[in-house]
């Protein structure tokens, strides 16, 4: 048997047929930066008003958390697509046994899982960043570019989570997932400055993956590419 024959598209297909009778929990994913960015970005944003973006310049507090919220809906659909999806069809469909009977190898059987996380992120980005285009919180040509962006978010934590779901043993070890998941949607300054933290926290911060890809997210989508946001530096929107 291959390691690799060059059929992971086979897997991109069989995902894509299987989600037709999936799709309402397929689509569940795409709602839930929505109602982050209307609580959060219309409600409380009501109050708090302005905040600083990236290069000093004053944003109104929707398109502040917008990108973050953006780089955590690629996350989330890729980790969760190559995590408890991939464990199911491991574990208890044994779908890959079957599948290792086949001329598929099993990189194939990576590529293609990974892929379709990646698929699955990317949907998620494209649909969210069609409604921040809607409330006019893409101030930027450089929005273009977050769509690519996180893509490559997706790909990297759709591979994370596939190479840490072939350690797992049951459906409790997933507690392990959300414990990691979570802290990163709340603290990789998605909602606030990573400033408002001590010195200390805001290095541990920065080390966290989810950090750089809201980062990225907000200087494109804001137009101030090319600096951190908590260093003022000037750039032509």
């Amino acid at each position: 048997m291959k390691a690799y024959a060059g059929l992971s598209r086979m897997l991109l297909l069989r995902s894509a047929t299987a989600s037709r009778s999936t799709w309402p929990a397929f689509v569940t994913g795409f709602f839930e930066p929505v109602f982050y960015l209307l609580a959060l970005g219309q409600g409380l944003g009501a109050l708090v008003g302005q905040v600083e973006g990236p290069g000093g310049a004053p944003i109104s507090y929707a398109a502040f958390i917008a990108p973050g919220l953006l780089a955590a809906s690629a996350m989330n659909g890729a980790v969760f697509d190559s995590t408890f999806n991939v464990f199911f069809k491991l574990k208890y469909a044994r779908l890959y046994d079957a599948m290792l009977a086949t001329p598929l190898g099993p990189v194939d059987i990576a590529l293609g899982e990974i892929g379709w996380a990646l698929i699955r992120g990317g949907l998620y980005a494209l649909g969210f960043l069609t409604v921040l285009a809607g409330f006019g919180l893409l101030s930027s040509p450089w929005a273009l570019l977050a769509l690519p962006a996180a893509l490559v978010v997706a790909f990297a934590f759709g591979a994370i989570g596939m190479a840490a779901t072939s350690y797992m043993r049951s459906w409790q070890d997933f507690d392990l997932v959300t414990l990691l998941v979570l802290p990163m949607f709340l603290f990789s300054a998605t909602f606030y400055p990573v400033t408002v933290y001590p010195p200390w926290l805001q290095v541990v911060v920065e080390c966290l993956p989810l950090y750089h890809a809201v980062e990225l997210m907000r200087g494109l989508t804001t137009g101030v590419v090319g600096c951190r946001s908590r260093v003022t530096c000037s750039t032509s929107r």
